[in-house]
């Protein structure tokens, strides 16, 4: 039987997982892993679930280089508008917005200002939740977020979390994303090794950036 025919088989007759993925919408890498999971769930039965976490919040308090600490002052105003975004328009919110604020600051590079305005537009919401990137009135809220992903996995991470069926891991960090039966065979593979007992990390040195594809 052809390996395609294979795949779809075990893919259709495989049990739902449900997934949540924690993303802050500035990392460039946790980009790439949500494109990755998209593409997962052309393959494998995945229900996502979309929530935030902070680079910010989570570099609180330690020593950074200057650059980097500029940027994670600037890094709030995104996740705080989508916290601000859900709040008032609900969960299915998340994911669009996301993946507009994807589009605006990693594929177009603009600033966060600009991409928060121009991912607004995009998907229909309210321009004047732009404003919540410069208020603190709900970053309880995404505290609380960001802590149940740390509280997963660690405060050694970053981001993304994926937490499937009661198994949470950081990452995976690839570049460029898998597609096809490929991501499937990652995410096969992720959700194999972090629910072996007592796993905790494969690495390797990173040899290149994030290659961006075009498409959402």
């Amino acid at each position: 039987m052809p390996e395609t025919t294979e795949n779809t088989a075990l893919t259709t007759s495989a049990e739902l997982a449900s997934a949540e993925f924690w993303f802050d919408p500035l990392c460039p890498w946790a980009w790439m892993s949500s494109r990755w999971l998209g593409e997962v769930q052309q393959v494998r039965p995945v229900e996502v679930t979309w929530s935030v976490m902070s680079l910010a919040v989570l570099n609180e308090g330690r020593d950074l280089p200057k650059q980097y600490a500029e940027l994670m002052e600037q890094g709030w105003g995104p996740v705080r508008v989508v916290i601000a975004a859900r709040e008032a328009h609900g969960e299915q919110v998340v994911k669009p917005l996301y993946d507009a604020l994807g589009e605006h600051i990693h594929h177009r590079e603009e600033d966060y200002s600009t991409a928060i305005a121009g991912a607004l537009a995009d998907v229909g919401l309210p321009a004047e939740l732009a404003e919540a990137a410069t208020s603190d009135a709900l970053d309880d809220v995404l505290r609380a977020s960001h802590q149940r992903a740390i509280d997963l996995v660690g405060d050694e991470v970053g981001t993304p979390v994926i937490a499937v069926d009661g198994v949470a891991f950081f990452g995976p960090v690839v570049s460029p994303a898998p597609r096809g039966e490929a991501a499937g065979r990652l995410w096969d593979g992720c959700v194999l090794v972090a629910g072996t007992d007592g796993f905790f990390e494969l690495k390797r040195s990173r040899t290149r950036e994030p290659i961006f594809h075009t498409e959402a």
